[in-house]
């Protein structure tokens, strides 16, 4: 099992998040490191601009899960997915997988929300 943490359409309550309906939710987590939420239709967080703290969920998903969503996020061609440390609403510091762009696209979003909303 592996961890992810999910910031834009792989949230609760967005077009996405049917990827991960059978996996565990962990719950809210915020990034300990602060990196740049941009918004072009879809989230982009690029980790060499420190903005925010980004906010989203933490999943425990398997492998098989994983794979699927690296295809849905282009990983490694497009998104490249690395690991980070988030902290969960308990104050736990837990790593877990993120997917970044790398570079900057769209509007600068400097709350860390995507969609300017907490992940319900």
């Amino acid at each position: 099992m592996e961890r992810l943490f999910v910031y834009g359409t792989l949230k609760r309550g967005f077009g996405n998040h049917h990827y991960l309906k059978t996996e565990r939710y962990i719950g809210r987590a915020v990034t300990k490191e602060k990196y740049a939420l941009y918004e072009a239709g879809v989230p982009y967080v690029v980790k060499d601009r420190p903005v925010s703290r980004i906010k989203g969920e933490v999943y425990e998903v398997r492998k098989e899960v994983l794979k699927n969503i690296d295809l849905l996020e282009g990983h490694p061609f497009c998104y490249r997915r690395e690991k980070i440390t988030v902290i969960l609403e308990n104050g736990t510091q837990i790593e877990a997988w993120i997917y970044f762009y790398p570079h900057p696209q769209g509007k600068l979003n400097p709350s860390g929300i995507y969609g300017n909303r907490e992940a319900e």
